[in-house]
């Protein structure tokens, strides 16, 4: 066997491990970034069944805001006291629209605000994976949408919230 057909073969084997792993790693960014988004996104999006209201946000601490829920939703009860995350979303003497979380006093921020905000996970992912795409699979193309969509989420949620 010549040598040129050995290094053809070998160099093969490398783009084909390049292309294996990076694409694992850009994946892999990608789950990890629906999976963080999700955990709160499925409480905004899918409101059908659950406890809408709104809450007066009355006082904030370093993790979470506190104020009273006036419910919404038929069905639902008022409340003293529900938690809502604190976040540059969220300031003392708001009043906003939340959805509870099943069994318990935990709110999520409902309406375009709350999705676009729970979905920025992804954004950062995408920003991230696309880096990936475009440095470790040469598909710049690929890596500009992906990028291009990441940033316009991030936009969206801050310019909704």
């Amino acid at each position: 066997m010549s040598r040129a057909a050995r290094s053809s073969r070998g160099s093969s084997a490398l783009r084909f491990g390049r292309f294996a792993s990076m694409g694992t790693v850009a994946v892999l960014i990608l789950i990890a970034g629906v999976w963080a988004s999700w955990g709160t996104a499925q409480h905004a999006m899918l409101t059908k069944g659950r406890e809408r209201g709104t809450v007066a946000v009355t006082s904030c601490g370093a993790t979470t805001c506190t104020g009273p829920y006036t419910p919404l939703s038929p069905g639902s009860q008022p409340r003293p006291e529900v938690e809502l995350e604190n976040s540059v979303a969220v300031e003392k003497g708001g009043t906003y629209t939340v959805v509870l979380k099943p069994g318990g006093t935990d709110a999520v921020r409902s309406g375009p605000a709350g999705i676009l905000y729970a979905w920025v996970p992804l954004g950062g992912a995408l920003l991230l994976a696309s880096v990936v795409v475009a440095g470790g699979l040469l598909r710049t193309r690929m890596a500009w949408v992906m990028a291009v969509a990441g940033a316009a989420l991030l936009t969206a949620a801050f310019v909704a919230v």
